[in-house]
């Protein structure tokens, strides 16, 4: 103890001669004399001595979110109520930004025809979704960035100040989701559907990613919990963390996949038709198209029918030929007429392969071969009667047809005429899929080989009594539990369109008998769905998930908190209160740090404290503590940096 006092009393003296030093050093501070207290008593305005220490993390912390790049702008104090306000606003543009992106990223299956309808409501034809994926992904990595950026601020417990540049590009960013999202939702409302087919797919690896994710945060909260002082606010606190890691934990009770099954208990594989052909390997409904679809040996294909002004039925999708042919360079004049109101002597001028290699619609015209390449620069206008000469031996067929204009010379018998081409062909009736509602009855009587499909997802009692056997229907419009209740209603369904190995897996696994496609020559290739996981297996990958991240959350928990559970077990004599606030609260605002440094030097002097471990372990790095002058053994004064 007599060591102690005399280590301090010659500390006091140093300090001393170095301010009577300094007071006489040019342009420094005078000395401000008090008059209370007897003669000589004097208390003396000093400089603070600081050291900055190169703290390059911090920097770059700071100055990317705040652009607060020197040190002394940086701050321990508490963030302002706008500025966590702000914070909110970050969070929640994180998780629209992500729903956002995971939609358009899974949505990749109907780019095309997302592309095809904005061509038909603005007039020309462009590769929209590349743009929109790109500007998307730019904008949910800007989000995610400042969250980031802003977690690591509450995590070395520096004030968060969002500077105005982020704030109009988080404003503008989020404005720019919610009205494309919008936009979306009102142009394409089934196509949300997507989504909840998507997590059929994704759904338990998300589940184990969302369960890294909290886990990690529980670093971040157990700080946040070491460093609070009321009682109330920690309850708080662990309460909501708690509750959504509990929910996370019993999310995979709301997963239901039909890929989480027995092995044994898979169905065949879907039979695939090949949509207007093979249209990733060649122009959509030309005779090079179908080729193509028999080379890779497709169960059936899908074509659509049109009739000529003069009656030949011919293959075109759109009501007008601009997408397809180059009718505005040949027929400017009449570029916008319905395609039917055409001559075939007029169609047969026209080019319908060149847009193909110039638009690129599916990004695989730079992967044809040379000779395929000239191939499909010079096709032209597939006649019915041509292509089902190429395919009647070789696969099944499904026939769409465009309704006529009134005044088409053939608009009360182009039925017939269709028919009488495709008996005249010798294609098996079995072979043939009837798909129009129009002339049902009649097509019954011509035609009693063809299999009777409807495009209308309806009731099985309805369906029979039409004498549907088969359903064509869009992917989004059926659920697993329609598959096994038309399956045992001997109905046979059809879903279209259907691109991506993802997708296929999941209608394979849910037992749909057939799809349309237009990458037949990839789903082809899928010998099995991409993935497939018995019950008890998932369960167990369930399980084990939440065990490990319950285990991880505790340790962290106590990890952060050692020191305050260390004097709740241990003996409150042994630990001064100061202390243990200093050693679990590292980072507290300057103000609250200086008060507990100031009681603690006292407590230590008094109680002859031999050590201070625990208050070098808590001071703040780059501040060496303020030098002090004590006017009077009596009567000393300590300033704390």
């Amino acid at each position: 103890m007599l060591m102690i006092n005399c280590f301090i009393w010659l500390s006091f003296s140093f300090v001393e001669v170095s301010e009577s030093i300094f007071r006489a050093l040019p342009g420094a501070d005078g000395v401000v004399v008090a008059g209370s207290g007897g003669a000589g008593r004097s208390m003396v305005k000093h400089q603070p001595l600081q050291y900055y220490e190169p703290q390059l993390c911090l920097s770059c912390l700071t100055g990317i979110y705040g652009c607060r790049w020197k040190r002394y702008q940086r701050s321990h104090d508490d963030t302002t109520k706008w500025e966590r306000l702000w914070f909110l606003i970050l969070t929640s543009s994180f998780f629209l930004t992500l729903v956002w992106f995971y939609f358009w990223w899974e949505v990749h299956n109907d780019y095309n025809e997302i592309n095809w309808f904005l061509y038909n409501r603005m007039g020309y034809w462009s590769d929209w979704s590349i743009p929109i994926l790109v500007t998307t992904a730019a904008g949910f990595t800007y989000i995610t960035m400042l969250l980031i950026l802003a977690l690591c601020h509450i995590a070395v417990g520096q004030q968060m100040n969002l500077h105005w540049l982020h704030k109009i590009g988080l404003v503008t960013t989020l404005i720019t989701t919610v009205v494309t999202m919008s936009s979306i939702a009102q142009l394409w409302d089934d196509e949300w559907e997507m989504v909840f087919i998507s997590l059929q797919a994704t759904a338990p690896f998300l589940h184990i990613g969302a369960l890294a994710a909290v886990t990690a945060l529980s670093w971040l909260v157990a700080g946040q919990f070491a460093r609070t002082e009321k009682a109330t606010s920690q309850m708080l606190m662990v309460t909501a963390y708690l509750a959504a890691v509990v929910a996370l934990y019993l999310v995979p009770l709301a997963i239901s996949s039909p890929c989480i099954m027995e092995k044994k208990a898979l169905g065949p594989k879907p039979a695939i038709l090949g949509h207007r052909g093979a249209p990733m390997l060649a122009p959509e409904n030309t005779l090079m198209s179908f080729q193509k679809a028999v080379e890779q040996k497709v169960y059936g294909v899908q074509a659509d029918v049109v009739l000529s002004y003069d009656g030949v039925p011919f293959l075109m999708h759109d009501k007008t030929l601009r997408r397809t042919t180059n009718v505005e360079e040949v027929f400017p004049e009449r570029a916008h007429e319905h395609s039917s109101m055409f001559n075939w002597t007029d169609l047969e001028k026209l080019n319908a392969g060149e847009w193909f290699l110039q638009n690129d619609p599916f990004w695989t015209a730079g992967s044809l071969s040379r000779a395929d390449y000239l191939e499909a620069a010079n096709q032209s206008v597939c006649k019915l009667e041509d292509m089902l000469e190429v395919i009647k031996d070789n696969t099944s067929l499904i026939l769409n047809f465009q309704d006529l204009p009134a005044a088409h010379p053939y608009y009360s018998t182009y039925i017939n005429i269709t028919l009488e081409t495709i008996l005249a062909s010798g294609i098996q009736q079995q072979a043939v899929m009837w798909l129009p509602d129009t002339e049902r009855q009649l097509v019954r009587q011509v035609a009693p080989g063809f299999q009777q499909t409807s495009g209308l997802k309806l009731d099985v009692e309805r369906l029979r009594e039409k004498g549907i056997v088969r359903l064509n229907l869009r992917y989004t419009k059926v659920t697993n539990e329609d598959v096994r209740d038309y399956t045992r209603a001997n109905l046979s369904v059809n879903l279209y369109t259907v691109n991506e190995p993802w997708l296929f897996s999941i209608l394979w696994c849910a037992g749909v008998p057939s799809v349309t496609s237009d990458s037949s020559h990839v789903l082809r290739k899928v010998p099995f769905p991409i993935w497939l996981m018995p019950p008890d297996e998932y369960h167990l990958i369930w399980i084990t998930s939440d065990l490990i991240s319950f285990l991880v959350i505790v340790g962290v928990f106590i990890f952060q908190n050692y020191h305050m559970i260390r004097w709740r077990l241990g003996s409150i004599r042994t630990y001064n209160p100061e202390q243990i606030m200093l050693s679990a609260a590292v980072r507290r605002s300057s103000q609250d740090v200086k008060i507990m440094k100031e009681k603690l030097i006292f407590s230590e002097i008094n109680n002859g404290v031999e050590t201070t471990d625990e208050l070098s372990f808590c001071s703040e790095n780059g501040y060496a503590n303020e030098m002090v002058t004590p006017t009077d053994h009596r009567d000393t004064k300590l300033r704390i940096n």
